[in-house]
């Protein structure tokens, strides 16, 4: 889980900044803390890069079918309307 990566990267910023004679006050702040990022990055409902990486190809590759499918429509609307007497 690569959230979990990301908090456990946090935390340790977030410990070295603690002082270290807190004792078991450090130890509840730091649990605290870790929960709170979980809980909100649950909530964030993120992606991975791949799977943002895959949905932007696909994207792409659906805006150029769209645009295709335009362009063939329009070149048929010209084509029926130069048919019309």
């Amino acid at each position: 889980m690569q959230s979990q990566a990301f908090i456990d990267r946090l935390m340790a910023d977030i410990s070295r900044h603690l002082p270290g004679d807190l004792g078991r006050l450090r130890q509840d702040v730091e649990h605290s803390v870790r929960a709170v990022l979980n809980e909100t990055l649950t909530r964030l409902d993120l992606v991975s890069r791949e799977e943002f990486e895959v949905q932007r190809q696909v994207l792409e590759r659906t805006r150029a079918k769209l645009d295709a499918l335009e362009k063939e429509v329009a070149a048929l609307e010209r084509a029926a309307d130069e048919d019309r007497p």
